[in-house]
């Protein structure tokens, strides 16, 4: 038969439905007729012949779907009747059904936010043409990105692998619009940029590469869709009109796509503009290879170009620099990474993260059908007399069983639906959000085909998974033992199931509820751990000259000037200027070597130490101790010996100990001898659960820096206290951009990790306890509802109080033990990992053992509470009544 024929047979199947049920219908009749008519002529009454021959012909709805099985074509006419009859029997226990419901919402909506994030930030950050094929230069021996202009330039023109090598950086600057100047974040991109990602522009047009024609030549940017929108309030006509960037002016060239932020995940860019503009943003000398200030290098591979070749071809270049330049490049070790997070920069602490939030959000799930699972045995042991008569009318187990599988699917696909719902207007919340307003810091988890894709087979395995543990009930039911009984007894067996399933859920939410208070409990304590530094009472002003047109000789004076202007405010005790300031957004670094060092090559440094250039009275004002030594003078200047003052492990790891330090010398990457005179306490610095790190204080008067960090130590209230350093630096420069915040608010970089995670575990761990109290609830109602004619003869018989709770929920309690124990048991382990996350999270805090123990009893007591009231109340009289 061709496809034709059978696409007509079919039609004619499905068209003419009522009149082949018609002819089979007659079938039967005639069937049971003639036996009867036979059984007639041997004697019998016609009634009793008739109803002889029905017993014997069994049931007719059996031989109605067999015929029609036979015949073919009816699948969508036995699963519109599954659906109809599980919609049935889900309107007859509401409670059950809404519970059900609302258990997987959670699970399924949990899962989809994780995998939504994961999904934006891991598999599939940028919406590029052929992404798939998009790679970033990564240099795995100093887990470094960075380039130097003239190393990036090389990159470009000597490797085989990219189609095209762009490279770009994201830096701030004072955009002028002819309003008041602001604050606006600005990526640098090599001419190739836009072409090498294949991005195009929404209005106007982008730069290329024939529009470099050296340093300073192409004035142009290119703003963000976003940017235009909101500060330009979409006007077409901007195109072509010049506004201003750190003084400096660009000319407005074009918009891109709405969906194109850049090339950094986190980050919304306020416009992008010719790497080559070097004089607008402070970079003196482009062709220095040592200033490596060129954040990352991408592009796409050829076709066929594998990342083991890429590296290969990579790592010649690399050897190439080695021989060419090696007191500038020293020892170039490359590889390639997916472009996002960028290879360990942030790729590896936000996979591992993502990762196991992945896996707790997978526990939620696991919990959730545990706990269904558990509910459908229960409900299909109270079935088994429906379940009984149906096989006995004729029904087959496949029928049944299908019946059960329509039902948790149906309760499962609902779930989803709403879950998935809940999951995008959280997405949603999540991608407009800004958790650190000093930066365009934002999360784009809009949901896509893959998120609505997994949210589908999360629903779908879900449903078959808990569908299936009545399964083996509906297989052994025996109809002849149930309906001569008139119900069914608990089983041993099948009841032990049940609690087999309550304690894997137990035990996982307890997991959940064990990870999350180790998360609080640990960030609890970093907040007040020793950071080097004092956090109270202190304001951090931060610009950066360069954005108000200061040259780097004016910088000094300028910033003497701030600095003795917000000194003189009433209230101040005291204030000190860095170049950036530990635990803030800027980190920078230098490797240092011995004294004696003459190769100054990486691999002969001694550490990589965070520096600061900060004035004499920094370490007063940030509340940082000198335990050795003096401090800086302002005759520590450009005229005077060079000198330093280090913390205590790098007077350890350089000199072996804190006495032979001081008075000893160390050198710099730039070959600069430098004395130390002063020693000070190990803080943090770049992150809060980092090692103890090398870092050093280097007099700013020895090396200028228009990057200006100002800490104003004042116990005065924090927003008076700004609005007067405000209006004193507006008073000094109405051009100069500013961020105030308190010294707790410059952290906020360093303890977004920690929060993200403790707040995610904390809605983890609070959806554990929800479904904790259900499956309680759950159990403990059922053994109630069928001991109630037990519990009202225990009452008959002047039973107390304590003996009817421990008759009936005793069970409960003791599987809500066993499941506790095992999860705080399994929660001390899995906790470990938290600890690379979040600072000072002890697993064996005796606050979080006590504090565990403590929610699940609560938890035990809140679900059993309607239950135990039950059974304190059964009245024995209206019991035997009903008997």
């Amino acid at each position: 038969m061709n496809l034709a024929s059978y696409m007509r047979s079919l039609a004619a199947k499905l068209l003419h439905r009522e009149q082949i049920a018609e002819e089979v219908d007659e079938e039967l009749r005639a069937h049971i007729q003639l036996r009867a008519d036979d059984l007639q002529r041997a004697g019998m009454a016609r009634s009793e012949a008739e109803r002889q021959a029905r017993i014997e012909f069994g049931g007719q709805e059996r031989f109605k779907e067999e015929c029609q099985e036979a015949l073919g074509g009816n699948f969508l006419e036995i699963a519109l009747n599954d659906l109809r009859y599980a919609v049935r029997m889900l309107r007859k226990t509401p409670g059950f059904t809404m519970a059900a419901i609302f258990t997987l919402a959670l699970a399924i909506g949990a899962n989809a936010v994780v995998f939504s994030v994961m999904n934006s930030f891991l598999l599939h950050p940028f919406k590029l043409p052929h992404a798939d094929r998009l790679y970033a230069v990564w240099r795995p021996d100093v887990r470094d990105a960075h380039e130097s202009y003239p190393d990036y330039l090389d990159l470009r023109d000597r490797n085989r692998s990219f189609e095209s090598l762009a490279a770009f950086n994201a830096t701030e600057a004072g955009m002028n619009t002819g309003k008041e100047p602001f604050d606006a974040w600005i990526m640098e991109g090599s001419g190739n940029y836009f072409d090498a990602l294949g991005v195009r522009p929404y209005l106007g047009r982008v730069f290329h590469a024939s529009d470099e024609h050296g340093p300073d030549s192409a004035p142009y940017i290119v703003l963000s869709y976003g940017c235009w929108h909101g500060r330009f309030h979409d006007d077409p006509a901007v195109i072509g009109s010049t506004i201003q960037l750190n003084k400096h002016p660009f000319t407005i060239i074009g918009v891109t796509q709405p969906g194109f932020h850049g090339t950094l995940v986190f980050f919304n860019v306020d416009g992008f503009v010719p790497l080559v503009n070097h004089a607008a943003f402070g970079q003196d000398d482009p062709s220095a290879r040592k200033d490596r200030w060129v954040f990352m290098a991408l592009g796409r591979l050829k076709e066929g170009v594998t990342t083991a070749q890429a590296t290969a071809d990579l790592n010649a270049i690399g050897s190439y620099f080695e021989k060419t330049y090696p007191k500038e490049d020293g020892r170039m070790r490359f590889t390639v990474a997916r472009p996002g997070l960028y290879g360990d920069y942030l790729g590896g602490p936000v996979t591992a993260f993502m990762t196991g939030l992945m896996l707790l959000s997978g526990l939620i799930l696991l919990a959730a059908c545990a706990n269904l699972g558990s509910l459908f045995a229960s409900r299909a042991a109270d079935r088994s007399r429906e379940v009984a008569l149906r096989l006995a009318l004729g029904s087959t187990r496949t029928r049944i069983l299908r019946g059960l599988f329509t039902e948790a699917v149906l309760i499962s696909l609902m779930g989803g639906a709403i879950g998935l719902l809940g999951s995008i207007v959280l997405l949603r919340a999540l991608s407009a959000w800004q958790p650190m307003p000093r930066f365009p810091v934002q999360m784009p988890v809009n949901p896509d085909g893959y998120v609505y894709a997994v949210a589908l087979l999360l629903s779908l395995v879900s449903g078959f998974l808990f569908g299936a543990v009545p399964v083996r009930q509906v297989l052994r039911t025996n109809p002849y033992e149930i309906v001569k009984l008139g119900g069914t007894r608990s089983g041993g067996r099948r009841l032990a199931a049940r609690d087999l399933l309550l304690v894997v859920q137990i035990a996982i939410c307890a997991v959940l509820v064990t990870a999350s208070l180790v998360a609080v409990r640990g960030l609890a304590r970093s907040l007040h751990n020793d950071f080097g530094f004092d956090p109270e009472n202190r304001i951090v002003v931060d610009t950066d000259l360069t954005m108000a047109g200061y040259s780097s000789d004016q910088v000094p004076a300028m910033q003497k000037r701030i600095q003795d202007a917000l000194a003189a405010i009433p209230g101040v005790e005291s204030v000190g200027l860095g170049d950036g300031v530990p635990l803030g957004e800027n980190q920078p670094d230098s490797n240092v070597f011995r004294e004696d060092t003459a190769n100054l090559i990486s691999a002969n440094a001694v550490a990589d130490a965070n520096r600061f250039d900060v004035s004499p009275e920094y370490l007063h004002a940030a509340g940082t101790n000198l335990l050795a030594g003096r401090g800086f003078t302002w005759h520590d200047d450009q005229h005077s010996p060079l000198v330093a003052i280090v913390n205590q492990e790098f007077a350890r790891r350089m000199f072996g100990s804190e006495a032979k330090a001081l008075g000893s010398f160390f050198k710099t990457q730039e070959g600069k001898r430098i004395q130390v005179v002063g020693i000070v306490e190990t803080g943090k610095y770049n992150s809060l659960p980092e090692d103890p790190h090398t870092a050093m204080f280097l007099p700013i008067l020895q090396r200028p820096s228009s990057s200006t960090w100002l800490i104003v130590h004042s116990d005065q209230d924090p927003q008076q206290l700004g609005a007067a350093i405000r209006s004193t630096l507006h008073n000094l420069d109405a051009a100069l951009p500013v961020s105030i915040r308190t010294r707790f608010q410059v952290m906020d970089f360093a303890f977004f990790g920690p929060r993200m995670a403790t707040i995610s575990l904390g809605v983890l761990g609070l959806m554990g306890a929800m479904l904790s109290i259900t499956g309680i609830f759950g159990m403990a109602a059922y053994s109630i509802s069928k001991r109630l004619k037990e519990l009202g003869i225990r009452v008959a018989l002047g039973a107390k109080r304590e003996e009817i709770l421990q008759a009936a929920l005793g069970r409960a309690f003791r599987l809500l033990m066993f499941g506790s124990v095992a999860g705080l048991l399994l929660g001390i382990l899995a906790s470990r990992v938290l600890a690379l996350i979040v600072y000072q999270a002890t697993p064996r805090d005796p606050l979080v053992l006590a504090g565990a123990v403590i929610a699940m009893l609560l938890l035990g007591l809140l679900a059993t509470w309607i239950p135990a009231q039950r059974a304190l109340h059964v009245d024995p009289v209206i019991l035997l009544r009903e008997e």
